[in-house]
């Protein structure tokens, strides 16, 4: 059975399990135990008891370090639950108690850290702006899902580039801090990325850089410096100094495809989705960003690529 006693002594085995060193574990520990009590505190003076606080079974995960160690297994190798409830010692129907009791305290712990990205697009433009360098990239992500059984659905979850049902989002990261910034509702696949755009209407600071892939064909925001590769012409070819512009602004675009890459180091939004819970979705991406944002803040940061130290 899984413990944090004995996984803690195999360090190596312990990122590939959770996704996080020790010491961002105990980082993390910190803000998840306040938020566990106040979940408890909450349970206890909702309702009537007919029972003290502590009656009853006692739990199989009885310690918090046991408690964030199974949400955060669950979330990066992303087992069946019954599998998960063999890891713990515990059935599978007590597995899916714990997950959907202990992931809104997860959630709830990295925002006390100030770690989930930003949700609301009326709030985009002022937390941008707080950053000293205003270089940021904009892409669109995709994660599979089950197939609906109702047709309406079928064909709204239907992704023509990804050839399955999926669900999307859009990401706005920070080139230099490698970070997560804001994170689109969740929207069924067929929905296209500059559509998103449109809908949520996101706003930038003035002069700010921002590099888009060809999938935000059209959308410039106002006051805002776009980079984006061109498109070869139809019948056409692009000469060699649109070739080369393209390839500066692919590798200053890189960095958020390895953000994207960090973010689906949680197998939970990597693999295909099986959790039906409403919103549950939705939930998870957040804070496989939260988490991501986390390893961002503990870890060494990249060096910095300014698109303007190939133009003299």
């Amino acid at each position: 059975m899984l413990t944090y006693e004995n996984l803690k002594k195999s360090p190596n085995r312990f990122l590939a399990l959770t996704s996080l060193s020790i010491e961002e574990f105990r980082d993390l520990l910190q803000t998840f135990e306040r938020c566990w009590q106040e979940d408890v505190d909450k349970r206890a003076n909702s309702k009537p008891r007919l029972r003290k606080v502590g009656g009853g079974r006692k739990a199989t995960l009885k310690s918090l370090e046991d408690k964030l160690l199974f949400i955060q297994v669950y979330f990066k190798i992303y087992p069946l639950q019954e599998v998960q409830g063999i890891l713990f010692g515990m059935s599978q129907g007590q597995a899916n108690d714990w997950i959907q009791r202990l992931t809104p305290i997860l959630q709830a712990a990295l925002k006390e850290q100030a770690l989930l990205p930003e949700r609301d697009p009326a709030n985009l433009e002022k937390l941008l702006a707080d950053y000293d360098l205003l270089e940021f990239t904009i892409d669109g992500t995709e994660r599979r899902k089950q197939r609906p059984t109702d047709k309406e659905e079928q064909k709204a979850y239907y992704s023509g580039k990804k050839k399955a049902h999926t669900l999307t989002n859009n990401v706005i990261t920070h080139a230099l801090s490698r970070t997560v910034c804001y994170l689109s509702k969740t929207y069924p696949g067929r929905r296209h990325d500059k559509r998103i755009c449109d809908e949520e209407s996101y706003t930038f600071p003035r002069c700010a850089q921002l590099f888009q892939d060809s999938g935000f064909q059209g959308y410039a925001p106002d006051e805002v410096i776009i980079y984006q590769p061109k498109k070869k012409p139809r019948g056409g070819e692009l000469d060699w100094s649109e070739r080369f512009i393209n390839s500066v602004i692919s590798k200053s675009r890189i960095t958020v495809e390895n953000i994207i890459c960090g973010i689906k180091r949680c197998r939970i939004v990597k693999d295909i989705f099986r959790n039906h819970l409403p919103g549950f979705d939705d939930l998870v991406l957040e804070i496989a960003c939260g988490l991501h944002n986390l390893r961002v803040r503990h870890r060494h940061s990249v060096e910095h690529f300014d698109l303007f130290d190939f133009v003299s």
